[in-house]
């Protein structure tokens, strides 16, 4: 036989080849639909001789035998990803930050402004955790942009809000552009930007320039690095210089898991002063 060395495809053709010779092998034995109408099971029967079922059987263990050998090479050839850490670290320089400078934790959030868990998210969860540790000084909140790529407006709306952090309008930003997920095309962010008084010119000149969008795809790369694939992810840890490590949590998750996890390092803070 030949070498298994086929391609999902390959095999797919080599499968559909065997049956046609099959088939063409009966037909050239003598039976047909027709004949079988005609003359009958027995007459049928007849026209294949014992060598010819015998070679039929045969072929059909031959094909029988590739595809086992084909299914359990793709498992033996099939690449193994490694484990994804349960702790990331990850670079916080240059990006937007609300809360204490001087905050035992930080958090630091992977997202994408047309990302509907992230939206879930920002709705159902982060107010909490605004009013119970950023706006308390426990907790430092970083954002890190990964706009998706079958999202095909997130990358110029975290631009968009990049445009208005450089009037200090970067949060006020955020938060219009999550209540508006559904509308962040291009031509609409002007209009978000007037609407909450910005220097136009400034901000149209940003939107024009690109000059965020490095940074942008700089923040994607990083993530890719820590194999964090999917928005909204976070990054629960402590702050060294530009970085932070921590542990890693995926997906819209609730107040209770954000708790949970800040709270065990503030406790770890506690212990130590102590």
């Amino acid at each position: 036989m030949t070498p298994l060395n086929l391609t999902r495809t390959g095999f797919r053709r080599r499968l559909a080849m065997g049956v046609v010779a099959l088939f063409l092998t009966v037909l050239n034995a003598g039976w047909s639909p027709a004949a079988h109408a005609e003359q009958g099971a027995e007459a049928a029967s007849a026209a294949i001789t014992g060598d010819q079922a015998d070679a039929i059987v045969q072929e059909l263990k031959e094909i029988r035998k590739l595809l086992e050998s084909i299914d359990k090479k793709s498992v033996a050839q099939a690449p193994k990803r490694p484990p994804v850490p349960p702790t990331a670290k990850v670079s916080v320089k240059d990006s937007p930050v609300l809360g204490s400078a001087d905050a035992p934790v930080t958090v630091v959030e992977f997202t994408d402004y047309q990302c509907t868990y992230c939206l879930r998210f920002i709705q159902q969860t982060f107010p909490k955790l605004k009013e119970e540790f950023i706006d308390t000084g426990k907790v430092r909140w970083v954002i890190r942009d990964m706009p998706l790529g079958f999202h095909k407006n997130a990358r110029k709306a975290a631009q968009a809000a990049h445009c208005a952090g450089e009037q200090d309008k970067f949060w006020e930003m955020r938060a219009v552009l999550f209540a508006n997920a559904k509308k962040l095309e291009a031509e609409n962010l002007p209009n978000y930007a007037q609407t909450m008084g910005l220097d136009m010119t400034a901000f149209d000149a940003c939107l024009a320039s690109d000059r965020h969008l490095a940074a942008i795809d700089k923040s994607m790369q990083d993530a890719s690095g820590v194999q964090i694939t999917g928005t909204p992810t976070f990054v629960i840890g402590k702050a060294s210089g530009d970085w932070v490590e921590g542990k890693r949590v995926v997906g819209a998750r609730d107040f209770k898991t954000f708790e949970e996890n800040i709270r065990i390092l503030l406790d770890e803070k506690q212990a130590k002063a102590n």
